[in-house]
């Protein structure tokens, strides 16, 4: 097994922050959804900036996967922390994965799906990467992996705790400089960052948790269809209130 961390998301899920706090951890190298290009190019998305992503990317998937895992491999420090899209994984060999660390994120749909449709306004559930997170996760369960499953509310809620629990599941030293960042946009942002990331780039650390105040009709039917995917997956997300995170 490489040392390679790869995050498993779904969009809108607070992922882009997460990737900023591993960034300040000189422990750690991080890239920024190396298989967007490759999903764009296969899918035939519709999605804002599309054609400057296929244009700035490697898409062939299978071919950015092991050139990444092989950079790991000859240079093992800093671990390379790979920021991905569960609904990235189209047409690929997945075999990739029984050599990596696998974390993932997820985030309540009544949270998640009123942001999603900002960008995408007639979002389907193959969107949220729900399914695929929960279909993932359990396949690397039977495997005798035991992927760490962070929810984004519990993490806005006690960043530090739910970090610190984090790095020590997956053997990364944590640091309190994980917290914060500089806002405005980073090296490590992708192309597409002008059209997904005006929230992140104002922040400087993570927000507090909000809940949404409304919710609206047109994504109940949607709601349903995510609840309980993510229900499943929650189940087994470190808490905020993690016993032996606190120091």
């Amino acid at each position: 097994m490489t040392t390679a961390i790869c995050l498993w998301s779904g969009p809108r899920n607070v992922s882009t922050a997460l990737m900023y706090g591993f960034a300040q951890n000189h422990h750690v190298a991080v890239i920024d959804e190396p298989l967007y290009g490759h999903y764009l190019r296969v899918t035939g998305a519709e999605h804002p900036g599309r054609d400057e992503v296929i244009a700035a990317m490697n898409c062939d998937g299978n071919a950015v996967i092991r050139e990444l895992l092989r950079r790991q491999a000859k240079n093992p420090e800093p671990r390379l922390f790979m920021k991905h899209m569960a609904h990235h994984l189209v047409d690929l060999d997945l075999g990739f994965l029984r050599e990596t660390c696998n974390i993932f994120l997820i985030r309540d749909p009544r949270d998640m799906l009123p942001s999603l449709s900002i960008q995408l306004p007639q979002p389907q559930l193959a969107d949220t990467g729900l399914r695929q997170q929960w279909e993932l996760f359990s396949g690397l369960l039977d495997s005798g992996q035991a992927p760490a499953i962070l929810d984004s509310r519990e993490l806005l809620t006690s960043p530090r705790v739910v970090l610190r629990a984090l790095c020590e599941q997956i053997g990364l030293p944590f640091t309190p400089a994980m917290l914060s960042w500089e806002a405005g946009p980073r090296p490590e942002d992708g192309v597409w960052a002008p059209h997904w990331y005006h929230a992140v780039h104002r922040s400087t650390g993570f927000a507090p948790y909000r809940a949404k105040s409304e919710f609206p009709d047109r994504l109940q039917p949607l709601l349903h269809e995510c609840q309980p995917w993510y229900d499943k997956l929650f189940e087994h997300a470190i808490r905020a209130d993690a016993k032996g995170a606190e120091h």
